[in-house]
């Protein structure tokens, strides 16, 4: 009977790596991931690619942990959640940028979601409807209804550094594999 569990790496490919952090199978510490975005690794094709790695969460904001564990700026990814209306209805965004830039809600953001102004979304809200902690909200197992924008500076990015959905630690992607999370919309220059 074949083992049912966690994808195999030494057979497959190797996990990515970032500086001291220990890499282990996404998979492998559910624990270290909020609800959904567990949920949403276990039916993803790319989930052998994907690293947890365990931080001290007062060291979960991006600067912070790229001083602690000499993780350089251009290895993060953040995600940050918008929203705007339009003929009364809402519209909420993920936008997913390099963490060495913001993302250009006041523009680019604003036109592609088709709304007069854009902001970003009271913490609160984003908390309690991306079920994540913040500090931790990430591309990964978002809600259905909201959209996902990534900057396509981040595809270039070789190992990205994003939320698991909690702050105790973060996930390593392959920058490549950010634009293939489900819904993702890739944009130039959504980073600035």
């Amino acid at each position: 009977m074949r083992r049912r569990g966690p994808p195999c790496h030494s057979e497959c490919m190797p996990l990515p790596r970032l500086g001291s952090l220990d890499s282990l199978p996404a998979l492998a510490r559910p624990e270290l991931l909020a609800p959904p975005v567990h949920a949403a690794l276990v039916g993803w094709p790319h989930v052998e690619e994907i690293a947890v790695v365990e931080i001290d969460p007062s060291y979960a904001d991006t600067a912070a942990m790229s001083e602690r564990y000499a993780i350089a700026m251009e290895a993060g990814a953040n995600c940050v959640v918008v929203m705007g209306r339009r003929d009364g209805a809402e519209r909420i965004a993920a936008c997913v940028v390099r963490a060495d830039t913001r993302a250009d809600v006041n523009n680019l953001v604003k036109r592609t979601l088709d709304v007069r102004k854009a902001s970003f979304l009271a913490m609160e809200r984003a908390v309690e409807e991306s079920a994540m902690e913040y500090g931790g909200i990430t591309p990964v197992g978002l809600p259905d209804g909201w959209r996902l924008l990534v900057d396509a500076a981040c595809l270039d990015i070789e190992v990205a550094v994003i939320g698991s959905g909690v702050r105790r630690s973060k996930l390593l992607v392959p920058g490549r594999l950010l634009g293939e999370i489900r819904g993702a919309e890739v944009l130039a220059d959504l980073g600035r």
